[in-house]
């Protein structure tokens, strides 16, 4: 059970745990204490076999308004900041074996852009609001870029990161920061659905697919296409790829599907 003074709350059913930011009183801002609820959640979730996605929500009208300045103003003193945290936060998301879909309903800013983008699979509200504000305080994006810079076409990242401007949600699906962008009131219903298509794959082969997305480029071809083959014959000699031949020949559900799918 999730304890009543936490700043993330965890649910799990059919398949999906939902991991959701509930600091509304500083617009979910990525606090230590938050981010270190965040990476313990992941954590739990990864180490669940019943677990096979995993969504990124939050409460409030805010999605995350990044880094918490007032913890960082704080720190000062010590002459450190609390952004190495946010490092370990995004890469254990774009890591993470389990596919991961984060679901935003409103506003983000700085950090919380870094955390949409190391999600695998992200859907705004058009209506939702997005800028990389860093410039207009004297800072650069420089822990997001390595989530973020992946998805960006160039132009439109040249331009966002230095104009410090806010864009839509349309506009975030248009560069490539979401996955797609959806009227609010349709919003919960394009997640679960995304959430229904995600479980349907073997947990062995998703982790091994996002393994694929996050290959470098080939320098020789023939010996990339040689690992590959070797890679893909593998799979379908695995007890995972002999179920999903098997269970498409008979026309039934895989064994690895939720019930309720």
């Amino acid at each position: 059970m999730t304890s009543p003074d936490a700043l993330v709350r965890v649910a799990t059913a059919r398949g999906v745990t939902t991991l959701t930011l509930d600091s509304p009183h500083n617009r979910n801002a990525l606090s230590t204490p938050l981010m270190t609820q965040l990476l313990a959640g992941l954590a739990d979730a990864v180490a669940d076999d019943a677990v096979r996605v995993i969504v990124v929500d939050h409460t409030g009208p805010v999605f995350c308004s990044g880094a918490d300045l007032k913890e960082t103003a704080a720190a000062y003193a010590s002459g450190t900041v609390p952004a190495g945290m946010l490092g370990d936060v995004l890469a254990a998301v774009w890591e993470c074996p389990k596919p991961v879909v984060a679901r935003v309903a409103g506003p983000a800013r700085a950090g919380g852009l870094g955390l949409i983008a190391a999600a695998d699979v992200a859907v705004c509200a058009e209506e939702a609001t997005f800028a990389f504000t860093e410039v207009r305080i004297g800072v650069i994006p420089a822990v997001i870029s390595a989530t973020v810079l992946p998805r960006l076409h160039p132009r439109a990242a040249a331009e966002l990161y230095l104009t410090g401007d806010t864009f839509d949600g349309r506009r975030a699906a248009e560069v490539g920061l979401v996955t797609a962008a959806v009227p609010a009131e349709a919003l919960d219903a394009t997640v679960e659905r995304y959430c229904g298509s995600l479980v349907r794959g073997a947990p062995s082969a998703l982790a091994g697919a996002k393994q694929l997305l996050r290959r470098p480029p080939a320098v020789d071809l023939r010996a990339e296409i040689a690992e590959l083959s070797a890679l893909s014959t593998g799979y379908f000699l695995s007890d995972d790829g002999r179920e999903g031949v098997t269970a498409f020949r008979e026309k039934r559900p895989a064994r690895w599907v939720p019930a309720g799918h």
